[in-house]
Formats: C-alpha cells, sequence, structure tokens
C-alpha cells in the first residue's frame, strides 16, 4: 500500500507539476511519512538531533528523539510536536533546567543536492513564541563553518505573525540579521495553522525562486548579495525540518501560547528541474 501510495503521489506530480507551476521535473527523493501511528520518523531519511544548548538563537527547547516530540499519525503525516516540560525532568539547556522539548530532523549524511524544486506540504502552529521551519543547510558545514556553508530558509513563521512567511538566505557576509530575503502574507487573513500549505523553493546555478501555493514571490540571484561577498549556492544542500520555542528572534512564550504546539508534515519531496 505505501509503495503504491508514493506511485501514485508521484506520478500525479509529474503530470500536474508543469500544468501548477510551470516547471517539468522528475521526482529525486520524498517523504510520504506512512506508516503506523505512534511509529518513529523513517531512520534511512532522517536523523534526530538532540540537545538544549540554544541552537545559537537562544532557543528555549531541548531537541530529543522521542516520538512525543516527533512520530508518524498513521494518516500520512509527520507530527513534530513542542511540549512543556516539568523543570524536575532532568534536561538541561543552556539557561538551566529545560522549560520545553521539540524535534528536529535532518538528511545530513543521508540525502543532499545541488539544484531542484524542494518543497513540503504543512500545517503550522501559531503563538507567541513559536517558530517552525522547513530549510537547507549547505552539505560542508563540517568542514567550512557557517555562514561560509549556505543556508536556504524555504520557510519560516514565527506565530505572533501567524499569516507571514518568511523566505531568507545566508551566506558569508549576509547572514543572521543581515540574511537576505522576503515574506509574503495568505490572502483574506487566513492563517497558516488552518490548514495546509505548500512551501517550496526552486534552486538553480544562478537563482532561487520561492513559492506559497505554487506562486512565486521572491527570486534572489547573485547580484542581490552585498559587493565582494560570495554566492554560497553551489554545491549540495542537505535538508532540515524543525519546531523551535524562543529565540531572539520571536521571543519567548508567553501565557497566551498554547502547548502542545505542533507542526504536521504531509509530504517532503525534492524533482530534479
Amino acid at each position: 500500500m505505501r509503495i503504491a501510495r508514493i506511485f501514485f503521489n508521484f506520478v500525479l506530480l509529474a503530470v500536474l507539476a508543469p500544468a501548477a507551476f510551470g516547471q517539468t521535473g522528475k521526482p529525486v527523493w520524498s517523504d510520504e511519512f506512512e506508516g503506523a501511528a505512534g511509529s518513529a520518523p523513517d531512520s534511512s531519511k532522517w536523523v534526530l538531533l538532540k540537545g538544549g544548548e540554544g541552537w545559537g538563537n537562544k532557543e528555549l527547547q531541548y531537541y530529543t528523539e522521542s516520538r512525543d516530540n516527533a512520530r508518524l499519525d498513521g494518516k500520512g503525516n509527520l507530527v513534530i510536536e513542542a511540549r512543556k516540560t516539568d523543570p524536575n525532568s532532568g534536561l538541561e539547556c543552556w539557561y538551566g533546567r529545560c522549560l520545553y522539548t521539540s524535534a528536529r530532523l535532518t538528511t545530513r549524511d543521508l540525502f543532499a543536492r545541488k539544484y531542484g524544486r524542494f518543497e513540503a506540504r504543512m500545517k503550522l502552529p501559531d503563538g507567541q513564541g513559536v517558530w517552525p521551519a522547513f530549510w537547507m543547510l549547505g552539505d560542508d558545514i563540517g568542514t567550512v563553518g557557517w555562514p561560509v556553508s549556505g543556508e536556504i530558509d524555504i520557510m519560516e513563521m514565527i506565530g505572533k505573525q501567524p499569516s507571514t512567511l518568511f523566505g531568507t538566505i545566508h551566506g558569508p557576509g549576509y547572514s543572521g540579521g543581515n540574511g537576505i530575503g522576503s515574506s509574503v502574507n495568505l490572502p483574506s487573513g487566513k492563517k497558516f495553522s488552518d490548514g495546509f500549505n505548500v512551501f517550496a523553493v526552486e534552486w538553480g546555478p544562478r537563482s532561487i525562486k520561492w513559492f506559497l501555493n505554487g506562486k512565486q514571490y521572491q527570486e534572489r540571484t547573485p547580484a542581490d548579495i552585498p559587493e565582494n561577498a560570495k554566492w554560497a549556492f553551489d554545491h549540495p544542500h542537505f535538508l532540515l525540518l524543525n519546531l523551535a520555542i524562543g529565540g531572539e528572534w520571536p521571543g519567548s512564550p508567553d501565557d497566551a501560547t498554547k502547548f502542545p504546539a505542533i507542526v504536521e508534515v504531509d509530504y517532503v519531496r525534492v524533482y530534479d528541474q
């Protein structure tokens, strides 16, 4: 059944993609998140990271390998769940005993690719301090470090702006608060927590284009980066999915933030354009 559904989805997308997006391409990697409810993500495709060191942004969560934080729902979705944590749990974060747990999945050392269409269909939580992301990092990060490795943020959303999608690139001379990107809002006051949306980039040798539900909302080229800076997007990148809590950008949760906070991922697909 799982093989049949994956094959059907690939055939369907191959037929629909040119009409919907004006692009051609064959599927080269995907996860449809088929499996029994409560089972772990496919370990041949994803690694679950661990730790509460702040992840470069003074984030408040501790990432775990627990199925409490990352699991399949039995309906074809991956669930990433952020929970409040008992301060006596023994988990240590950079600020002391951890207040939250969540999950961060990566394809590092399992799958990386240079160029193509990278997309995911996701439903996102809202609320102050909630920060889901679908993004990519250069696979040479272990040798050259960040931001020289490059970072492509396909989707970032902070819960206090529940209708706004951010897409950004980071590289040497244009990283952190100086990242280069743009944002787009859902129409008619809709929120990303209302339902599923498709987030994508089309990445080529001299261009990266961002899409929300098949509509392009920005493009970045080497002409956009600072003079004498390096275009850091000429080598393979791997994928990441995570749900952060707090941090320098979204700020900390408040009394109105609802937990557990949940990201649902219907699929992640990569196409060769």
